[in-house]
């Protein structure tokens, strides 16, 4: 199974950026807050294809399921132009989720 990178997704958000950045607001903290409004909504789609059809139905029918991954990977766009709003690299990202992780392992 080949892997997709957190680089991978920030670098075609910036290409997507870069097209469209006579038509959309140019990457800034500002915009950072839209986004995560944006990314929310989008979360609500996802939560609305399980709350719908469950779970099971969700992952395992084949329409369903392409209808759950596209809304992820809404979530993840958006997710991706947060980061690059607020300057977020992959490297700051894996630091940061590395210790929350080594963290959570010692909490209970």
């Amino acid at each position: 199974m080949q892997t997709f990178s957190l680089n991978e997704m920030l670098e075609m958000q910036k290409a997507l950026q870069e097209k469209y950045k006579d038509k959309w607001e140019p990457l800034s903290p500002e915009l950072g807050k839209n986004q995560l409004l944006w990314m929310i909504s989008e979360i609500g789609e996802v939560i609305d294809i399980i709350k719908k059809h469950g779970g099971t139905k969700a992952s395992t029918d084949v329409a369903l399921r392409k209808d759950l991954v596209e809304e992820m990977a809404d979530v993840l766009m958006f997710y991706n132009d947060v980061l690059l709003c607020y300057g977020i690299t992959a490297e700051e990202l894996k630091q940061a989720y590395t210790e929350k992780f080594e963290k959570n392992m010692k909490r209970w």
